[in-house]
């Protein structure tokens, strides 16, 4: 559903970014990295039909040979028990035993500590996208027209 007019997030919390992904170097080496590309669906359902993990949300995009995700995550904490947890391990074994000792596919991750107020958003005629899937948003007022006022603080007072 696309939400008409302009909107931003609130600031008023800690988020954590984690950005993950896999790059194809080597197409024609499916064997390789096909089981790198099958081991995140079950892991994202969990994610995200599983709320009381940590995981706010999730985008995905996919490129010729690079695939990324973005999460959003209530905290540091929480992103790293997922990480030592049964469902992740396993396919982390998994992708080691079958691809990591070769450079069919490279994979990535970074991890982004945000504290509250040290990030800003603009969303103008778009579907709940990114920090305003995670976080809610509400509609841009005068004093949030710009991002250096959103990044001043001056969305943590409220924006509506």
């Amino acid at each position: 559903m696309i939400n008409p007019g302009r909107y931003t997030t609130p600031q008023d919390e800690d988020l954590v970014v984690f950005i993950i992904g896999m790059r194809i170097n080597k197409w024609h080496a499916v064997n390789r990295w096909w089981p790198v590309f099958t081991a995140m669906p079950p892991m994202i359902r969990e994610l995200l039909t599983n709320k009381d993990i940590g995981c706010l949300s999730a985008e995905s995009f996919f490129g010729l040979r690079t695939t990324l995700m973005v999460q959003y995550w209530r905290s540091e904490e929480e992103l790293l028990a997922y990480a030592r947890g049964e469902k992740h391990m396993k396919a982390w074994n998994n992708f080691y035993s079958k691809a990591a000792r070769n450079n069919a596919v490279g994979i990535y991750h970074e991890t982004y500590v945000v504290p509250k107020g040290n990030y800003e958003s603009i969303y103008g005629n778009m579907p709940r996208f990114g920090l305003s899937r995670a976080l809610g948003s509400h509609p841009v007022s005068r004093k949030l027209e710009t991002a250096g006022r959103r990044l001043a603080g001056k969305a943590k007072q409220g924006g509506a």
